[in-house]
C-alpha cells in the first residue's frame, strides 16, 4: 500500500457502523426485487436466479470501482464515495418508476421469458447494486490505513458486511416487506443511504457547496420516491408470500364475480350467488372427480392450497363438512372471506405448508384435493414420491387423491413424470382434462386422480361456467407418453418440475 497522508484515525466503530447499514440495505433492496418483479413476471426460481446473478454483477463492479477509489487520499475517497451513495440513492428510488413505465415494453419486446427477467432486474437494480457496491472497499481501506493492527481492522469490516447482510435479509423477510411494502421499503434504504452519503461528505471533510450540491441530490431521490408512493399500487395486499389483487369481472351488485390475481397468474373465480358454479376447467374437475367418486356427501376432505377457496365453499353449501384446508398465506383466507364470500366457519384452516400440515396430522381422510401452486407449477415438494406417500397414508381406504396441473401439449414432460411417480404409490392413476382434440401448442388443464380403484365412468360433465365434458384419457395413450418421454421418478432430491413444464413455453 502506498504512502499517503491521512487526517487524524476515523473512529473503527463508525466505518463498521457505516458498512454494516451499508450492506443490510443492499441486501434488503435485493430481497425487495423480487417482490416488485412479481407481478410482471412471476416468482419463480428462474425469477430468482436472474435477481440475485445481476445484483451480485452490480456488487462486483461496483467493489472493483470502489476499490480504484480507495487508493486515493483517505479523504477524497470518502467524499467520492459520498456521491457514489447519493447516486445510489437515486437509482433505489427510480426503481419502482422503472419497473412501471417499462415493465410492458420489455415483456413484449422479448418474448424469452428468461430474457424478459434479465431484463427487468437490470433496469431496476442493477445501478442500485453497483452503486451500494462501491463504499465496501474504500471503508476497509480507510479503516486499515494508518491502525497498527490493520488485519484486525480488515476482519473487522468483512464481519460487519456479512452481518449487515444477514440482518438486512432477515428484515426485508420479516419486518419491512411484510409490514409497510415494498415502495416504502425502498424509501427507508433510500433514507438510510442519503444519512452515509451526509456522513462521508462529512469525514472528507467536504466543502459546504458539495454538501448543498449533495442535499439538492438527495431531494432529488426523496422527490422521486414519493412520486413512486403517489402512483395506484399493484397490490392489493401485499402479504410475506405474494402480491395479491382482486379483480371484479362483474360489477352488477345482483350477481358480483371476482377474480384472484396472484403475483402476475389469475388463480381462481368466484360469483357471489352461485357458489356451486365452478368459473375455471380445474375448479370444475376438482370440484365433480371427487364428489363422483366418493358418490356421497358424507365424506372428509383434505385441500392443499385455497386460493379463492372455490370448491370448500362449493362442498360448504352442498351440505359437506369435514373439510381441512392447508393454505400457507393468512392474507389469501382473508381475501378469499373478504372478496370471494367464503365462509371461514365453514371448515377447519391450516395455515401452515399442507406437507407439513399433512404429516403432522393422524386423521386419514376420503378425499385429499392438491391444486397448490407457485407462479407456474406446483411446489416441487407436493410432486414427490415422498410426498405421494405421505397422502397415501393419509387417505382412507376407499379414498382418492385428485391433483391439479397444467402441461403443453407440445411436450407433456411434466404430466409424465408426475403419473410415473404417482403409478409408484398407487394402483390407479387416471389422467382427466377436457374433451377433445389438442391443438398443437395448446396448454391443456389436468386433475390426476390416484386411488386403489379406477373410476365408474370415464366421461362426465360439469359446468366451468358453460356445460363442458371432461373424459378420462386412454390408459394405453398414457402409457405410449411415459414410454416416450422416459419418465423419471420425482423425488425429495430431484423434481425438476418446472423445467419440465417448459419456462419458456409457458410464461407469457
Amino acid at each position: 500500500m502506498q504512502n499517503q497522508s491521512h487526517p487524524a484515525l476515523i473512529p473503527l466503530w463508525l466505518l463498521i457502523f457505516l458498512q454494516a447499514g451499508i450492506s443490510a440495505s443492499s441486501l434488503v433492496v435485493e430481497i425487495v426485487a423480487g417482490r416488485m418483479i412479481a407481478p410482471y413476471v412471476g416468482m419463480s426460481l428462474y425469477t430468482w436466479t436472474s435477481i440475485i446473478a445481476v445484483v451480485l454483477a452490480g456488487f462486483s463492479v461496483g467493489h472493483w470501482w470502489g476499490g480504484r477509489i480507495a487508493a486515493q487520499d483517505t479523504s477524497r475517497a470518502l467524499r467520492v464515495t459520498g456521491w457514489m451513495m447519493v447516486a445510489a440513492a437515486l437509482t433505489t428510488a427510480a426503481a419502482t418508476l422503472l419497473l412501471r413505465a417499462f415493465a410492458g415494453p420489455i415483456i413484449a419486446a422479448f418474448p424469452h421469458p428468461l430474457v424478459a427477467i434479465t431484463a427487468l432486474s437490470t433496469l431496476a437494480f442493477f445501478l442500485p447494486s453497483l452503486f451500494a457496491g462501491v463504499p465496501a472497499p474504500v471503508l476497509t481501506v480507510a479503516a486499515m490505513r494508518g491502525r497498527a493492527q490493520s488485519e484486525r481492522a480488515l476482519g473487522a469490516m468483512f464481519a460487519s458486511g456479512a452481518i449487515g447482510a444477514i440482518f438486512g435479509t432477515l428484515l426485508a423477510g420479516f419486518l419491512f416487506v411484510p409490514l409497510i411494502g415494498s415502495v416504502r421499503t425502498l424509501l427507508v434504504i433510500v433514507v438510510i443511504y442519503a444519512i452515509a452519503a451526509l456522513i462521508l461528505f462529512w469525514l472528507g471533510k467536504s466543502s459546504r457547496g458539495t454538501v448543498l450540491l449533495s442535499v439538492s441530490g438527495i431531494g432529488v431521490a426523496f422527490l422521486t420516491s414519493f412520486g413512486a408512493l403517489s402512483l395506484p399500487a399493484v397490490c392489493d395486499r401485499e402479504s410475506s408470500y405474494y402480491c395479491l389483487r382482486t379483480v371484479v369481472l362483474s360489477d352488477d351488485p345482483q350477481d358480483p364475480v371476482s377474480l384472484m390475481v396472484v403475483d402476475h397468474l389469475a388463480h381462481g373465480v368466484s360469483g357471489q350467488n352461485a357458489p356451486r358454479l365452478m368459473y375455471t376447467e380445474h375448479a370444475a374437475m376438482l370440484d365433480v372427480l371427487p364428489r363422483m367418486r366418493m358418490g356421497r356427501g358424507d365424506f372428509t376432505s383434505f385441500h392443499i392450497g385455497g386460493g379463492t377457496y372455490s370448491v370448500p365453499r362449493a362442498w360448504a353449501d352442498r351440505g359437506i363438512t369435514g373439510i381441512t384446508i392447508a393454505e400457507i398465506d393468512p392474507e389469501i383466507t382473508d381475501m378469499a372471506a373478504q372478496d370471494f364470500w367464503f365462509d371461514p366457519s365453514t371448515a377447519t384452516i391450516l395455515h401452515e405448508d399442507a406437507r407439513l400440515a399433512l404429516r403432522n396430522s393422524a386423521q386419514r381422510f376420503d378425499v385429499i384435493v392438491g391444486d397448490a401452486f407457485t407462479d407456474i407449477a406446483v411446489p416441487e415438494h407436493l410432486v414427490t414420491l415422498e410426498f405421494f406417500q405421505l397422502v397415501s397414508d393419509r387417505l382412507a381406504p376407499e379414498g382418492v387423491f385428485a391433483m391439479n396441473l397444467i402441461d403443453t401439449i407440445d411436450r407433456m414432460d411434466a404430466l409424465a413424470a408426475v403419473v410415473a411417480t404417482l403409478r409408484e404409490v398407487f394402483d390407479s392413476v387416471e389422467v382427466w382434462t377436457i374433451a377433445g382434440p389438442p391443438l398443437p401448442g395448446d396448454r391443456r388443464t389436468f386433475v390426476i386422480l390416484a386411488s386403489a380403484t379406477d373410476s365408474p365412468v370415464s366421461a362426465i360433465d360439469a359446468r366451468a361456467p358453460d356445460v363442458m365434458r371432461f373424459q378420462v384419457l386412454d390408459t394405453g395413450f398414457i402409457d405410449a407418453i411415459l414410454r416416450e418421454k422416459d419418465a423419471g421418478i420425482l423425488t425429495d432430491d430431484y423434481a425438476p418440475l418446472s423445467y419440465l413444464i417448459g419456462f419458456d413455453k409457458v410464461v407469457d
